[in-house]
């Protein structure tokens, strides 16, 4: 028969596993990423079938990642999949936002810089993390 005690501890070990599964998912992800992108500078001479081939199989490992956070956030309680819902959420509306804005800036020759996806990304993980703790001390 489980116990309160047990069921606590099946809970956190299970949350733990897709935790550890998702932190490797998004480290192959991340690996991935960056040998599709230096790759034909560093590794291989801008031979385009290895090229492609590296950010088909970076996608294809991407599609991994998602269903291992999907997984992952199915796993949790329902106050953390609140919280993580919101700033998911938030960091949806500031990114959709911030990057139309700034492309905005871009194409109208308002800015010099060019409008990078890496500062998108920059700035939906900032919004997500303020979300993450903003929500969890909310719910203190």
């Amino acid at each position: 028969m489980n116990t309160p005690n047990s069921t606590e501890n099946d809970w956190k070990k299970c949350n733990n596993v897709n935790s550890n599964r998702l932190a490797k998912w998004t480290a192959a992800w991340v690996i991935t990423l960056a040998i599709s992108t230096f790759g034909p500078m560093f590794i291989w001479s801008q031979h385009d079938i290895i090229t492609a081939a590296a950010i088909g199989f970076n996608f294809l490992v991407g599609i991994g990642m998602i269903l291992a956070n999907k997984k992952h956030l199915a796993s949790l309680d329902e106050l953390q999949q609140k919280i993580q819902l919101s700033a998911m959420g938030l960091s949806l509306g500031v990114g959709l936002i911030v990057g139309i804005s700034y492309s905005t800036l871009d194409t109208t020759g308002l800015i010099n810089a060019h409008a990078e996806i890496s500062h998108l990304v920059i700035v939906m993980s900032l919004t997500y993390m303020v979300g993450i703790i903003l929500g969890n001390r909310k719910y203190r």
